[in-house]
């Protein structure tokens, strides 16, 4: 099952860093966006993070949630958000609950070998709970001129 844009988005919770644990239904009346990345410290998955981090205050102003989502743990995470001064929180999704709710699982390939891992994507869900905006197979280098361009459209 996955979530179709104009669907509502059921609960789900994660272990994030700063020692909380992420629950959609305390987020209600805000925008939410999620993006889902394969690895910590990895270039592109920095990049991302980076360019996210740059224009904080500009998805903050929009009253826009910021989150990073990897399978990595959260002691990984705690150290790639200390690293790169990430203003948001990143959940960690270890057993691929949230990722599975997206459909975000999906067959890869690196140097010839095949495997199964995350498909860079966003998510964003609006103030009453529902799915308004999905981008897949995310481009790093286009990609955070494409949320900010969602953000000033709202």
């Amino acid at each position: 099952m996955s979530i179709e844009i104009g669907s509502p988005v059921p609960n789900f919770t994660g272990e994030m860093t700063g020692e909380k644990s992420f629950n959609l239904s305390d987020y209600k009346g805000q925008y939410v966006l999620i993006y889902f990345y394969p690895k910590d410290n990895t270039p592109g998955c920095t990049q991302e993070g980076q360019d996210i981090r740059d224009h904080y205050t500009e998805f903050n102003a929009k009253n826009i949630n910021v989150f990073g989502l990897s399978r990595d743990g959260i002691k990984m995470h705690e150290n790639f958000k200390n690293k790169h001064e990430f203003p948001f929180e990143l959940i960690s999704d270890k057993d691929e609950s949230i990722c599975n709710l997206f459909n975000v699982i999906k067959e890869k390939k690196l140097y010839g070998k095949v495997h199964m891992g995350i498909e860079r994507s966003t998510f964003i869900i609006d103030p009453d709970g529902v799915l308004v905006k999905e981008w897949r197979k995310v481009k790093v280098k286009v990609h955070i001129d494409e949320l900010l361009e969602f953000a000033n459209s709202i």
